[in-house]
């Protein structure tokens, strides 16, 4: 019988979720059944979750992880290697990450969200030489950058799902891609201007949740479609909408830029780092999601 659970006495608040995340999802101690076993899945997730709290390059993080007390909590055989942390971070597809990110989330009841999109570095440039360019008189120095939208929870300000897109697209298309996913109902989810759309309004509605965002052109005195009449109105609340610009500069300052030069392999480093954000906020702020669990649905039953 395969063993599912950890039992290591842990050390700090953010070990001590890692070890929920690992127990709750019920991920088997090896994935395979012969073969050495010198790694477990936990102390992958673990690796992998401390590299990117750190914010350092793989081989670096590496070189430094033996002056740190980590090996000895998570009770590691041998050291890590730079390959092999990196080959770690490719097993886990975008499909497992979700999972991980659900069971974060798993404890919190959000009834009034918050929807919005920035732009991500995708490439570790130095500031230095790119403000030299300039000065050469490269004008049309561009680098990449990744397209961000994140959906979070007002009250907790936990990140409840993402989208990563490679190149510029508009906010509506990634707004479409998390309302769908949203398991949770009855939300009164809070928007920008850049998602004034009826469109939107309707596949909200019909998850059995509520949109708003301003009209765009304050001029029109009676906007088309009903959704958008009802948020021509204004909302008291939106003001709140504000939490999800503290979370995307929270998440910039924090993580900077991805490092990862593949497509696939910058959506796999986002998802990690919102699993790490989640797990830190999650080690400081348990009590308010359990005060959320209590939240007075009549937000959403007003606006209907």
């Amino acid at each position: 019988m395969t063993q599912k659970t950890i039992t290591n006495q842990y050390n700090t608040r953010l070990h001590s979720e890692i070890i929920k995340l690992c127990n709750s999802l019920e991920l088997p101690l090896h994935d395979n059944v012969l073969g050495s076993k010198i790694y477990t899945n936990y102390q992958r997730v673990a690796l992998i979750i401390l590299q990117m709290r750190s914010g350092k390059a793989l081989r670096k993080f590496v070189d430094e992880l033996v002056e740190s007390k980590w090996p000895r909590w998570l009770g590691l055989k041998e050291l890590v290697s730079k390959s092999t942390l990196h080959r770690w971070i490719k097993k886990f597809d975008l499909g497992c990450l979700r999972k991980f990110l659900d069971q974060t989330t798993s404890l919190s009841q959000p009834k009034l969200m918050a929807i919005d999109a920035t732009g991500f570095d995708s490439w570790q440039r130095s500031r230095h030489y790119e403000k030299r360019l300039k000065q050469f008189g490269v004008k049309n120095y561009k680098m990449p950058f990744a397209k961000i939208d994140l959906l979070i929870d007002t009250n907790t300000k936990l990140i409840h799902d993402f989208v990563v897109r490679i190149k510029p697209r508009h906010d509506v298309l990634g707004a479409k891609t998390m309302i769908n996913r949203l398991k949770h109902k009855e939300i009164l989810i809070l928007a920008d201007k850049g998602y004034d759309s009826e469109y939107l309004h309707k596949l909200a509605f019909e998850k059995g949740n509520l949109l708003y965002a301003p009209v765009r052109d304050f001029k029109v005195n009676n906007p088309k479609g009903k959704h958008r009449k009802r948020c021509a109105k204004g909302n008291e609340l939106y003001s709140r909408r504000n939490i999800v610009e503290s979370v995307n500069f929270s998440l910039k300052s924090r993580f900077r830029g991805l490092r990862s030069k593949i497509p696939y392999m910058k959506k796999r480093e986002f998802g990690w780092k919102v699993i790490t954000y989640n797990l830190e906020k999650l080690a400081k702020v348990i009590r308010w999601i359990i005060a959320n669990l209590f939240w007075d649905s009549a937000i959403f039953s007003e606006l209907l």
